[in-house]
């Protein structure tokens, strides 16, 4: 099959398309119909040592450049990617499962932004001046180095921006490993990096499993590694790049909580409950998948969740009116499948869903279970898919209790019309991103990342470069130096 903005190889190093077909052959699925629309090869012990090279030599000559250079190029990128925005969300939803009605405003456009954002920062980048008497200190903010960006399959060209753009924005070079179920994307914003004006050598990806991205974080010469993912590939990764004393950011998963209270708007409760649960089929780290609904409202709560549900148009991801799309994978599906067999065998009401779709792709409806408890297991693991988890309650104090009772703590989201309330309890939620009224907005202006198991660091907004970057202290005197001897 071929395909608007297809990329021409499996690589991108040193500014051109790499190929070496004697690595692992990987397939790529259209998820909404199974088929196979291409196929990468994992990058050979060769393809990443030139990748490794050729990124730490580009980073001598891209950090040498003003900060007013380097984010001219990433504002012309990020211009280029919304000009070419219809293709790249193709491209996305054919990488992803994900309708084009969702990608056409959330995925090539968030990393525009990203571009755009951190491209405007590059020239702030400053150090400080520090008087202490006639002597004085100042500090200079330098890049790290060589950076590795492991991606997620969820939002492949997203997480390659938000990644990328701080990293080049400091004067950092870049290898992603994009996530082997979702190669195609980040080849596309290697390669409208580099045609907006990027040297060769200083953004580059790399196909491959967990061997190339094993070999990529624990290389010597690799200085900061950024991961999404999950909290068991987290603490691998994490472990691995200790060993080395590498910087890290970790944005991993979560089991996040929704508290609606009875004084909610409950069109507004269940348009978040919505977005946290059901936007791309589920698959979103913060989503707020345990929703505790007070008491008084569950029951009108749950039949505006299923009366709305019923107007989601589950179908071909490319059509404009589709609104729900398939899992990425069928492995991932079958995960889902074992969690709702699991969620039954507990003894939670199935409100609605639950099933797989009889056709082609894989596709399941949007699922509801209500009376949850806090011990099932659907309300204790990260699921990644389309089920949502209700539970009722109807005291403060002890759903924050509930609601904090995880050792996940990314995300977490409260509607109430009260809004001493909403801030009372923002502040006493464990974890790093939260929302009163909406959920799971991230603008690039926000950061973005968790507490607890859920991550180390933040990415976007000016949180992003502290991370990124380093600081050196130059201590000048402007007198005679005494010594004791």
């Amino acid at each position: 099959m071929t395909y608007p903005t297809q990329p021409t190889a499996s690589h991108f190093i040193n500014g051109e398309y790499a190929e070496d077909t004697a690595g692992t052959p990987i397939d790529v699925i259209y998820p909404a119909t199974g088929e196979q629309i291409a196929t990468v090869y994992a990058a050979t012990p060769a393809l990443i040592e030139r990748a490794i090279e050729s990124a730490r030599a580009a980073q001598i000559t891209w950090a040498a450049m003003t900060g007013t250079e380097r984010g001219r190029i990433l504002r012309r990128a990020a211009e280029m990617m919304r000009e070419r925005n219809h293709d790249l969300s193709v491209l996305e939803t054919y990488d992803t499962g994900k309708p084009y009605q969702e990608t056409s405003v959330a995925d090539a456009t968030s990393g525009a932004d990203a571009l755009e954002y951190f491209g405007g920062m590059a020239a702030t980048l400053t150090g400080e001046h520090i008087q202490l008497g006639e002597d004085w200190v100042y500090t200079r903010r330098e890049p790290l180095g060589l950076c590795v960006g492991i991606g997620a399959w969820n939002y492949p060209t997203q997480i390659a921006c938000w990644k990328g753009a701080p990293a080049l924005a400091c004067g950092n070079t870049m290898i992603f490993k994009p996530s082997e179920t979702t190669p195609l994307c980040a080849l596309k914003v290697a390669e409208i990096l580099h045609e907006a004006g990027l040297p060769a050598g200083v953004y580059n990806v790399l196909q491959g499993l967990g061997d190339v991205g094993g070999a990529l974080v624990t290389d010597p010469r690799v200085d900061k590694v950024s991961l999404t993912g999950s909290v068991p590939t987290g603490r691998k990764v994490y472990a691995a790049a200790a060993q080395g004393i590498k910087h890290v950011t970790m944005e991993l998963g979560g089991k996040s909580p929704m508290i609606v209270f009875e004084d909610a708007d409950i069109d507004n409760a269940v348009s978040g409950a919505i977005l946290g649960n059901f936007y791309s089929s589920g698959q979103v780290c913060s989503n707020g998948t345990r929703v505790f609904v007070h008491k008084d409202i569950k029951e009108a709560f749950l039949d505006r969740l299923s009366t709305r549900l019923k107007a989601a148009v589950i179908g071909d991801p490319m059509q404009p009116e589709t609104s729900f799309g398939p899992m990425v994978s069928e492995r991932q599906m079958n995960i889902v499948l074992d969690y709702i067999e699991k969620g039954k065998a507990e003894g939670a009401r199935l409100v609605c869903g639950g099933t797989r779709l009889d056709r082609d792709g894989f596709y399941l409806t949007p699922t509801v279970f209500a009376d949850v408890a806090d011990d099932m297991v659907i309300a204790r693991e990260e699921i990644f898919g389309p089920v949502m988890a209700v539970l009722d309650f109807e005291d403060e104090a002890d759903v924050m209790a509930r609601a904090n009772d995880t050792e996940f703590g990314l995300a977490a989201g409260v509607f109430t019309r009260d809004l001493a309330r909403a801030h009372r309890v923002a502040a006493g939620f464990e974890a790093g991103t939260c929302y009163i009224n909406t959920y799971n907005d991230a603008p690039v202006e926000a950061p973005f990342g968790g507490s607890k198991a859920s991550g180390v660091g933040r990415e976007n907004s000016k949180a992003a470069i502290a991370y990124y970057s380093q600081l050196k202290s130059v201590y000048v005197r402007m007198g005679d130096l005494e010594a004791p001897f």
